[in-house]
């Protein structure tokens, strides 16, 4: 516990930083990267904070860290077996919200680059770090607009190492060189509002919901390809907002959401769902929620050294993934050459008792630590 990436993991997570609340995490952060020779900078949007924080050593190439200090709610707090805003360590694991994801990455880099800043004197190249408080809710004030502002400024990224955490069982075992795209559909089916002993008197919309809901998932979408799995479609409420027993609704709302791989784009799937819909003689309205395309990495040095490093520190061969939810990287990754994920074992993420084993964040600080030797070295 007394390694310096374990203790300012405990410093962050007794930070309540609840989106969009970073409430000191960037502070903390800040203070740290300027005692090395950073330059930061607060890039706030609303009630997001965002820091940008940058070391020029000599021209050459910028690694920029990208991450998050937000945390999801913690849940009801007597289902944890300690304060989830206070670090606790029993039974080799540390536990609290946000251990996993990702104070411990935030913990990793920053302690890992401090190491690196020390130990060379000058480098070919820049470091950056983006972070923000906006990552775990709309994501709209974060990333996505602090990125614009540093390309309307010319600012270069070279590589891109998103802290989230991708490993699966163990430290290491997954690297992420991508993500899927993520589209959200709302169907309002429009029927007639009447009384269940009068039934030929209303037009109950879930009889019309459901024909729908067969025909949907039954579409083939694809098979996936060598860097992503099959696009996958799931529906994932069903709401009439009707409270009355003896009603029968008048309109419900079906929402579904399409994780989709680079085979498809927004419009491929709108139109191929919108057909669907449209061949059943209903009311209805259609409306989207666009959460993000699918990227793909271009290979090159920072995968491969990323893919050495852990086959050296963690004795295994890293698996290569496209799997998962979406991530700040998305945002970023049209501007990235070679981006890649990162960071501890996200079993427990967003659960009660999130948790990483102890010794995981120094090893993870270690791992970064290496990659930027062999970068810039």
């Amino acid at each position: 516990m007394n390694d310096p990436s374990n203790i300012l993991l405990s410093k962050l997570i007794e930070c309540k930083s609840i989106t969009p609340d970073d409430n000191g995490c960037q502070d903390i952060i800040l203070n740290r990267l300027e005692a090395i020779g950073f330059e930061c900078e607060k890039i706030n949007f609303g009630e997001v904070k965002n820091l940008w924080a940058l070391l020029k050593s000599t021209d050459g190439p910028t690694l920029c860290f990208l991450g998050h200090t937000d945390v999801v709610p913690p849940g009801p707090i007597d289902e944890w077996d300690s304060n989830p805003f206070l670090l606790t360590e029993r039974n080799g694991f540390i536990y609290g919200r946000g251990a996993a994801d990702m104070k411990s990455g935030l913990a990793a880099m920053v302690t890992a680059v401090e190491r690196f800043v020390s130990d060379e004197e000058s480098f070919c190249g820049s470091i950056a770090f983006l972070i923000t408080s906006d990552e775990e809710g709309p994501a709209i004030n974060g990333t996505k607009k602090v990125i614009k502002e540093l390309i309307k400024r010319d600012q270069k990224i070279d590589w891109c190492i998103v802290g989230e955490p991708s490993s699966e069982k163990l430290l290491g075992d997954t690297i992420k060189i991508g993500r899927r795209g993520s589209l959200t559909g709302f169907i309002k089916i429009i029927g007639c509002q009447g009384h269940v002993a009068y039934p030929h008197l209303a037009n109950n919309p879930f009889k019309m919901i459901s024909p729908i809901i067969s025909d949907l998932n039954e579409i083939e979408w694809d098979q996936g390809n060598d860097f992503f799995p099959p696009t996958n479609f799931e529906i994932v409420d069903i709401n009439s907002s009707n409270r009355g027993i003896n009603v029968i609704p008048g309109e419900v709302e079906l929402v579904f959401n399409v994780r989709f791989n680079n085979l498809w784009d927004y419009e491929s799937i709108k139109n191929t769902i919108l057909k669907i819909v449209s061949s059943h003689d209903i009311d209805y309205k259609l409306k989207w929620k666009e959460s993000g395309i699918p990227f793909l990495s271009k290979k090159g040095r920072l995968i491969e050294i990323a893919q050495n490093v852990i086959k050296k520190e963690c004795s295994k061969n890293p698996k290569l993934s496209t799997g998962g939810g979406t991530s700040d990287g998305r945002f970023i990754a049209p501007y990235v050459p070679e981006i890649i994920e990162l960071g501890s074992i996200n079993e427990t993420i967003h659960k009660v008792n999130e948790r990483v084993p102890t010794e995981d964040t120094p090893k993870l600080s270690k791992i970064y630590y290496k990659i930027m030797k062999d970068l810039f070295i």
